[in-house]
């Protein structure tokens, strides 16, 4: 970005990166937590999302619960966590199949698989 860019132009720019982070950007001078400077003067705010970190909190709490970590869980530790992931809604989240599968060192398949095996049972 040269000079010359609006305030408008550099926030429609930079608007994609904070939603992607989860949050909000909120130009109308708001109360947002993070404000956003551009040649000394705040020109809009990032609010953050109660979403944001979700993820994360739902897969500590179950790895709490199990008292392992994911990816240390063996196959029917697995399930269960991922039941517990499910039934809490995590996988209603972003980009969260990608991120458990990770964490558990399993292919989007197997997790899949595990899910799958869920709505059989039920």
């Amino acid at each position: 970005m040269g000079h010359g860019v609006s305030d408008v132009e550099f926030l429609r720019a930079v608007q994609p990166i904070v939603e992607f982070l989860g949050g909000t950007l909120v130009a109308d001078g708001g109360n947002g937590e993070l404000p956003i400077e551009r040649d000394g003067q705040v020109i809009a705010h990032v609010r953050s999302s109660e979403l944001h970190g979700a993820l994360e909190r739902l897969i500590e709490a179950v790895e709490r619960d199990a008292g392992a970590d994911l990816g240390a869980m063996d196959r029917s530790q697995k399930q269960v966590a991922v039941r517990s992931l499910d039934e809490q809604g995590a996988f209603l989240l972003r980009g969260a199949v990608d991120r458990i599968a990770r964490a558990m060192g399993v292919s989007r398949v197997t997790l899949y698989s595990y899910l799958n095996a869920l709505e059989r049972r039920a």
